[in-house]
């Protein structure tokens, strides 16, 4: 009897052990997870421990791949909070390229007169390049989850290079200072602000960018009247080191608040030439490079054409700068807002082609203070989407959403060479007294990149105006 009683035990046991392995191995294919024993490399007697330890491990690499878009969450308090981030970097990265025409005004009247035009916006110039050119670093560093190490890092560099600029009264220290240092710093800012909001939002997504890219509209505007208003009483040193400590403030927010919500497994190559093989993004890239050859042309020269060539006053012609960055923000937001309905490539196509009639018309405007206001509000507010629609576009054409950041700093990586090329080559013009050309130039490039961008959509949805793109 007793020996019964100790197999019926034995029996028990089994059966319980049996049940508890069939219903951890239920528990486990209720939640998407392989429950063979071959795939956890089991042997059939390996205690259940072991098996809920290695289902557990592989639960938690979860979280690093891309979430389905059903999960996305479209909005809500942290969403909004990465738009509000990606607004305060773009402020401090591209609102001071877009601002720069203040400095290149200031730099060859009073601080540096005997430098040209063409040389000194090879500061502007250089500092776009390493925005640019240094996401394509950032981009794998963003991939293996380092955001925020990358916003920190960018912000040390925009605000030390401004306090640096602050010292400086040669060309050397200028291009070192304002072109390298805040210009790296800048890059290390712009790639984490525009690849992490596409994660966050689906039929909101280019409304979203249209808002963080409008940061840069917003430092357009407020940098130039700034150091407008504080050199005359404070001198170019302290003019410089406001700046700098607006950046630092606006700067603490993505610091502290910038949270990516996915990221990918695998670690991607530096350069993934493998996207240049898809025919939307080789075209896209070309694209980007053509159109920012001509785009900033206006931004870096047009307080100077409204002083020598058209003949208004020293404060009207200064504020043609801040006009044009307010004209960009709504070029900025209400073509993202159109995009979110009728596809990106759709938007950006038509602002683009329209930016490049309107780089052509700039011929036809002599000395009319009015007509130079309005075309400055409407060429700012055009030109607009060609920033701002950039990112949602590479989204958009990317299958594979793990491998966004990379390709958006490839993208933008080719950008950069264009506006590395493209203000110089103005400022000869300019130098020249060719004003005619640089404006042809400016209006050329763009309608380049308008064909382009077309072709890049035929390319994706073919000939059917209808499809959304």
């Amino acid at each position: 009897m007793s020996l019964n009683f100790s197999q019926n035990m034995i029996s028990s046991r089994q059966s319980s052990t049996s049940s508890t392995k069939s219903d951890a191995k239920s528990d486990i294919e209720s939640v998407g997870l392989p429950s063979n024993q071959e795939h956890f490399g089991c042997s059939p007697g390996q205690d259940i421990q072991t098996l809920d330890q290695k289902a557990q491990s592989y639960s938690k690499e979860q979280p690093s791949e891309i979430h389905p878009t059903s999960t996305i969450p479209n909005g809500g308090f942290t969403a909004w909070l990465q738009v509000l981030s990606g607004f305060m970097c773009f402020m401090s990265c591209w609102g001071l390229v877009n601002g720069f025409g203040v400095f290149q005004d200031f730099y060859s009247n009073m601080l540096i007169p005997n430098v040209s035009n063409s040389n000194i916006s090879w500061i502007g110039s250089i500092q776009a390049f390493l925005l640019c050119s240094a996401t394509v670093f950032a981009g794998p560093i963003y991939d293996r989850g380092h955001p925020r190490l990358l916003v920190v890092f960018g912000s040390a560099l925009v605000v030390f290079g401004m306090m640096m600029t602050s010292l400086c009264s040669k060309y050397w220290q200028l291009m070192l200072a304002q072109g390298i240092c805040v210009g790296f710093g800048a890059g290390c800012l712009f790639l984490p602000s525009i690849a992490i909001i596409p994660s966050y939002f689906t039929t909101k997504k280019s409304f979203a960018m249209g808002i963080a890219a409008s940061g840069s509209s917003f430092g357009g505007v407020i940098y130039p009247i700034i150091f407008r208003r504080v050199e005359p009483q404070l001198g170019f040193g302290w003019a410089t080191r406001i700046i700098g400590f607006s950046s630092l403030v606006t700067l603490l927010i993505p610091c502290f608040c910038i949270k990516a919500r996915a990221f990918p497994k695998t670690r991607r190559k530096l350069l993934d030439f493998v996207a240049f093989k898809e025919p939307a993004y080789a075209l896209f890239s070309f694209a980007s490079f053509v159109g920012f050859v001509g785009l900033y042309v206006p931004f870096f020269y047009i307080s100077t054409y409204a002083r020598d060539v058209s003949g208004l006053k020293e404060t009207l012609s200064f504020y043609m700068l801040p006009i044009m960055s307010a004209g960009s923000i709504a070029g900025r937001v209400i073509p993202g807002l159109v995009a979110d309905r009728v596809g990106a490539l759709n938007v950006l196509g038509c602002c683009t082609t329209c930016a490049s009639i309107l780089g052509f018309c700039w011929i036809a405007i002599g000395h009319t203070a009015g007509g130079l206001i309005v075309w400055a509000l409407l060429y700012g507010a055009l030109s607009g989407a060609f920033v701002s629609l950039q990112p949602t576009t590479v989204a958009s054409i990317t299958k594979d959403l793990s491998t966004v950041g990379g390709r958006m700093g490839m993208n933008t990586f080719c950008a950069s060479f264009g506006i590395l090329i493209g203000t110089p080559i103005a400022g000869l013009l300019v130098g020249s007294g060719n004003w005619v050309g640089m404006q042809v130039f400016s209006g050329a490039t763009l309608l380049g990149a308008a064909t382009l961008v077309m072709a890049t959509r035929v390319s994706v949805t073919g000939f059917d105006v209808r499809v959304k793109a």
